[in-house]
């Protein structure tokens, strides 16, 4: 009765500790060794990492997506060290054999950065939210906000509506 005991209680154990491993993100050190595209880097170990939540134009076929490239070649250049979290909510994997993940240089996160910056949309593969979904979700709303305010400014400026543009909207007569 007690061998059983005993075995019940590890068993128990070994369960809660898988589950609980499961629930937890998994992060390492790297280093950069290159960027493929705006949401696609390279490791010095070889290993092809997916920038997770995210998506950026494709480089070359689409609009600014040579910006976000660029973009993410300055935030992330060949040396850098990172820090590479994957999500318990998300596939670690995707079908390319990338891993998916956040990247972070010290404390910030470069998902989120590319996010706010515009050059970066929020992309929840099969609607699968992963634990930064709301702050990249918040990020957008506020790219979306600023890139609005830019436009409006720009359009006032054209207009010679904002005081001292009246020699903008000359060289545009």
């Amino acid at each position: 009765m007690r061998a059983l005991a005993l075995a019940v209680l590890v068993a128990v154990a070994l369960a809660a500790f898988l589950w609980f491993r499961h629930d937890a993100s998994s992060s390492s050190s790297a280093v950069v060794a290159r960027v493929l595209d705006g949401d696609t880097i390279v490791l010095t170990s070889g290993e092809h990492v997916r920038l997770v939540q995210i998506d950026t134009p494709e480089k070359g076929t689409e609009c600014y997506g040579e910006a976000a490239s660029a973009l993410t070649r300055r935030l992330l250049p060949p040396g850098t060290r990172v820090h590479v979290e994957t999500d318990p909510r998300l596939d670690r994997v995707d079908r390319y054999g990338r891993k998916l993940a956040y990247v972070w240089t010290g404390d910030e996160d470069v998902n989120l950065r590319l996010v706010r910056a515009g050059a970066a949309g929020v992309w929840f593969f099969d609607g699968r939210r992963g634990r930064y979904s709301k702050a990249l979700l918040q990020a957008a709303e506020q790219a979306r906000a600023d890139r609005e305010q830019k436009y409006l400014e720009h359009s006032a400026l054209d207009e010679g509506v904002v005081e001292g543009s009246e020699h903008r909207r000359e060289l545009r007569e």
